[in-house]
């Protein structure tokens, strides 16, 4: 017996004599323990997340009166915010130029229409546009601003009611005054930091931007800057890595035109597109989205500089002037909703020739969809080139114009790729020619070399064969006669960001979902610079704008293009998709299904089903099947793989594993 056990027994025997001797003590009554709560074998699942939808509201200056009086665009910004108010919008950024001249009378005018949909209970967050900072003062700022900036905002250090933030469900919202950027991104940094955890989605809204389609800080601070103001020139390598880094979603106004784009963290031909890795798991592209919101003023701007190749790839692109064959205005509505981890996008247009308040140029506006896209936090993604690109242009990693990824992983180990279709329907866009010139000793470019250099370090692509430039070969051209550098009209064919996101399995679905998007956002559009429509199949695009020296040739479009910016109706090019379900689903029991509205329904009947893996050639051969499968999707089961599918799409879809009826 070792001597624990004698212990132990020791123990209990002095126990028992005591306990002997002790028989007329009184019982102690020792209660038991209390029951354990029952266990629900069923558990509640989690509750649903709140939507939130922000609703994007652009310049709204309006020009004078024949009396010299500045008013607001009180027709445009009212069709928005009825639009806005209808889609059932939380919040509203209005993003700078509220007003032409920053008077009492203008202020007085935006708040008029701004409070009747207060009233309904949208927040409003307004932000300083170049004519707020120009024109008005602060005191009548705050005074016309105080009551819309929410309370609990939280404001930046020496510039409150200029720069601060508020969290709304689980998106920080941070508003940034005109050329703001570079000044606060410190105190964007430390919130980000401080804050990690309570959030997220970043939406970080400002009047401009780094990029621009006819300003932008990196063309007017750094390329045309002045010597040693180097306030953006040392931090915005620093803000395009931290933006992508935290998947920052950056809207701003200030452009009078409509772009979303993507801005890289470093070029763009080093952008690689993303997918996972066995140690890391799934990760995105290294770039942030930018959306210009467009238009609701009484003035347009043309397509200046065109694409900052360097750095940024262009995805949608529209502009209306109502000048230089351009026949009307544009009035512009963009939604954000927030739902998780998830993001829906919706950006709508309304031609108009309102040029004044007048009540005989008051309009209903005609909404029809220009842009939209949905993803998760839990995604990959790639870029998707047109095939305008030449056969010999080298393809250096990313000018990939077909619909092929590789593995992207949910959370149930279910994965997708992309496995076949090339991008043949495409939009395209003309830029109009600018010069830059410089200023010994006051300029940042010391020489017209110099110039051209800062042009080709910050916002152009240089040219060469291991480098090709899609938008021409001479994206700026040194002009010794005059001494200035010429950045030449150009066109360009815009790309598709393609992305494919995964959210947790749901009621209805035997695995996790997967969201396909961005496959169906162009239709084959063609505008010049001013916003004047040309015919993409019959017209060329502007002198050297290929890589080969030459003009971008009129393409042909796929029967199912439509010509139209309404992409309510739009077709995608065909596409294939695999889904590789979980491995512990019997194959036999689920199909692959298709979100419809609120529900799930199969893709395809058992007997339309091809039994056999996915070949390349049946995006557009597709193989024999009962003629009673005609209407429905090209859907087949590996039988070597056993919960692999596959589906030939024209559209942007949601995917998942479902049980079969």
């Amino acid at each position: 017996m070792n001597r624990v056990k004698s212990a132990l027994y020791a123990g209990a025997a002095l126990s028992m004599a005591f306990l002997a001797g002790c028989e007329d003590s009184p019982e102690v009554n020792t209660p038991p323990p209390p029951a354990p709560p029952p266990v629900d074998p069923t558990p509640e699942p989690p509750p649903a997340p709140t939507p939130f939808t922000i609703g994007l509201l652009p310049d709204t200056q309006g020009g004078s009166d024949a009396m010299g009086q500045a008013h607001v665009a009180i027709h445009p910004m009212d069709e928005v915010l009825k639009h806005q108010a209808e889609k059932g919008v939380d919040m509203v950024l209005a993003l700078g130029d509220l007003t032409d001249n920053g008077s009492d009378i203008e202020f007085a005018e935006w708040v008029s229409v701004a409070e009747k949909y207060a009233a309904e209970g949208i927040e409003f967050l307004p932000i300083m546009g170049n004519h707020e900072t120009s024109y008005a003062y602060t005191q009548n700022w705050i005074a016309n601003m105080k009551n819309f900036i929410p309370e609990d905002a939280v404001h930046m250090p020496g510039y409150e009611w200029v720069n601060y933030y508020v969290i709304r469900e689980n998106v920080l919202i941070i508003g940034l005054a005109y050329y703001n950027l570079p000044i606060a991104f410190e105190w964007i940094k430390a919130t980000v930091n401080e804050i990690e955890g309570e959030f997220d989605h970043i939406v970080v809204a400002s009047h401009d931007g780094l990029i621009g389609a006819k300003y932008g800080q990196t063309l007017e601070q750094i390329v045309d800057g002045t010597k040693d103001d180097d306030w953006v020139f040392y931090k915005q390598e620093a803000i395009r890595k931290f933006f992508a880094a935290h998947d920052v979603i950056y809207v701003q106004g200030h452009e009078h035109q409509y772009q979303r784009s993507l801005v890289s963290a470093k070029p763009m031909l080093q952008t690689l597109p993303s997918s996972s890795t066995p140690t890391g798991g799934n990760y995105r592209m290294d770039v942030y989205t930018q959306i210009m919101s467009g238009n609701a003023s009484y003035k347009g701007y043309e397509f200046r500089f065109g694409e900052r190749d360097l750095v940024q790839a262009i995805v949608s692109q529209k502009n209306a002037t109502m000048e230089s064959g351009s026949t009307h205005f544009d009035v512009n509505s963009s939604l954000l909703t927030f739902t998780g981890e998830r993001v829906d996008y919706e950006s709508w247009f309304a031609e108009h020739t309102a040029k004044s308040n007048a009540a005989d140029q008051d309009f209903d506006a005609d909404w029809k969809m220009l842009d939209k896209f949905s993803r998760a936090k839990n995604r990959c993604e790639t870029i998707v080139y047109p095939n305008s690109i030449l056969a010999d242009t080298r393809p250096v990693l990313v000018l990939q114009p077909e619909y092929l990824t590789h593995d992207c992983y949910g959370a149930d180990g279910s994965y997708v790729n992309l496995v076949g279709g090339v991008n043949a329907t495409f939009n395209r866009t003309d830029t109009r020619t600018r010069t830059l010139g410089y200023t010994p000793g006051f300029s940042r470019a010391e020489t017209l070399t110099d110039l051209v250099r800062l042009a080709y370090q910050w916002l152009f692509q240089f040219h060469q064969p291991w480098s090709p430039n899609l938008n021409s070969p001479a994206r700026v051209v040194p002009d010794g006669g005059a001494d200035e550098m010429v950045i030449p009209e150009t066109t360009v064919d815009l790309k598709e960001h393609v992305t494919t996101s995964w959210l947790p399995a749901e009621a209805g679905t035997a695995s996790a979902v997967v969201i396909v998007s961005g496959t169906q956002n162009q239709t084959g559009m063609y505008q010049d610079d001013y916003g004047v429509p040309k015919d993409i199949e019959a017209v060329a695009g502007l002198a050297m704008s290929q890589t080969n020296g030459g003009a971008k040739q009129p393409v042909t479009l796929p029967a199912t293009a439509t010509k139209s910016w309404d992409i309510a109706d739009a077709v995608s090019d065909s596409y294939a998709v695999q889904f590789t379900g979980p491995a512990a689903l019997d194959p036999a029991s689920v199909t692959l299904g298709v979100r419809d509205g609120d529900a799930w329904r199969a893709l395809a009947s058992d007997d339309c089903v091809v039994s056999g893996g996915f070949i390349k050639s049946y995006v557009g051969t597709p193989p024999m099947r009962p003629a009673a499968c005609a209407a429905t999707p090209l859907v087949g089961r590996d039988t070597v793989y056993p919960n692999r599918w596959w589906a030939v799409l024209n559209e942007d879809a949601e995917l998942a594993l479902i049980d079969k009826p």
